[in-house]
């Protein structure tokens, strides 16, 4: 993966310090941008090309419909590509890493040090994800663009306007210049990832805390009942995921009412309960799609970032492609508000694109399959009787 890149961070800088909450409070802290690319409408998916992919499956011989959702899967790709062969063979897997000042509170059984030690995981090839990226034969590409790394770590581009974000129990996660610092190196990556041409885009995650800031963000967003949200993460006891659940309840107490007041919820709510790499990813994904790149969405912390990303920019949805349903209590709560029907269950709560990864092949054997079966006529077989 190459030695360490910058983009345009701070390197080895303390915490910003923020303006006091209290005066923040008084209005909308995640709506001010310069540059509002994120708010562009995603092209449609094509209609032509979606008709024709429904006139071939009738085409191909077996039963219509007889392959369930790997016939379905083609088509809507076929739709998203605007091709009359969907294919799924140039496929970047890109993960996003930051921290969390909500870590603090202790809602995970993981102290914050771990998110940076997998960045050199992840560089080094020893992550889950790197394993599957191998497998695949598809290239990996990590972004830090908020842990509390003090330096680039090797193989991993740093591109983070700050080391993590503020506690949101007691305040804003970030100020407004930090959310679209991460919206811009979210876009930057896309454009890093797919510049050479993509069928496809893997999206994935790494952030000790994250799960809390997902849940914070489906609670609001949703919206949705924290108690079917909050879960055990990356594997509290019950003691531990209730008071997690608490230090939720206090957070959305502080941030609720501004955030559904808010002009742009979405932003609000990732200003106040996101992280930076959450952020990066609701970016992502607007970026992917204006660029014409179906997104294969991982676990839960992906689609709350889905959540909010939808939120922000309607258009987005029907790029979205839902990998699995995770074992994490309230991903199916979210996948149900973005009305997904995910591809797998496999009882996976790891993250870092691993379930997205593990979906890529379906997509590929349906691309395989649309292109590769024969016609009934090419086969010389007998179609549907129509006889009465």
């Amino acid at each position: 993966m190459g030695g360490p890149r910058r983009r345009g961070a701070r390197h080895g800088t303390s915490r910003r310090r923020h303006a006091p909450y209290n005066a923040r409070l008084q209005r909308g802290i995640g709506t001010h941008v310069t540059d509002a690319w994120f708010t562009r409408a995603c092209p449609a998916p094509s209609q032509p090309h979606r008709q024709h992919a429904i006139a071939r499956q009738r085409q191909l011989t077996k039963p219509e419909g007889a392959l369930g959702r790997l016939e379905t899967l083609a088509i809507e790709l076929a739709a998203l590509q605007g091709r009359e062969q969907p294919q799924a063979t140039r496929v970047p897997v890109l993960v996003f890493a930051g921290d969390h000042g909500i870590a603090a509170q202790g809602v995970s059984a993981y102290p914050a040090e771990v998110t940076v030690q997998m960045l050199r995981n992840f560089a080094a090839g020893g992550a889950a994800i790197a394993v599957l990226a191998r497998e695949l034969g598809v290239p990996l590409h990590v972004w830090d663009v908020g842990s509390l790394a003090d330096a680039p770590v090797s193989g991993v581009t740093w591109d983070k306007p700050r080391r993590g974000t503020d506690d949101f129990s007691t305040g804003p996660a970030m100020a407004p210049a930090d959310l679209d610092a991460a919206f811009a190196a979210g876009q930057r990556a896309v454009a890093a990832a797919c510049g050479e041409g993509a069928d496809l885009l893997l999206l994935g995650e790494m952030g000790i805390g994250n799960t809390t800031s997902a849940s914070a963000l489906a609670a609001v967003l949703g919206p949705l009942p924290l108690a079917e949200l909050v879960g055990a993460g990356t594997g509290l006891d019950a003691a531990r995921i209730a008071h997690k659940q608490a230090v939720t309840a206090q957070a959305l107490t502080l941030h609720g009412a501004s955030i559904a007041a808010a002009a742009d919820p979405g932003r609000e709510a990732l200003c106040r309960v996101g992280g930076l790499e959450i952020a990066a990813l609701a970016a992502a994904m607007i970026a992917a799609a204006q660029r014409g790149v179906p997104v294969l969405v991982d676990g839960f912390i992906v689609s709350a970032a889905a959540l909010a990303a939808v939120r922000i920019n309607p258009s987005l949805r029907p790029w979205l492609l839902f990998s699995h349903r995770s074992a994490e209590r309230g991903h199916a709560r979210v996948l149900e508000k973005l009305q997904a029907d995910p591809l797998l269950q496999l009882d996976l709560r790891l993250g870092e694109g691993s379930g997205a990864a593990l979906a890529l092949p379906l997509l590929r054997l349906a691309c395989a399959l649309h292109k590769g079966m024969a016609t009934f006529a090419e086969a010389a077989v007998a179609g549907r009787s129509t006889a009465p």
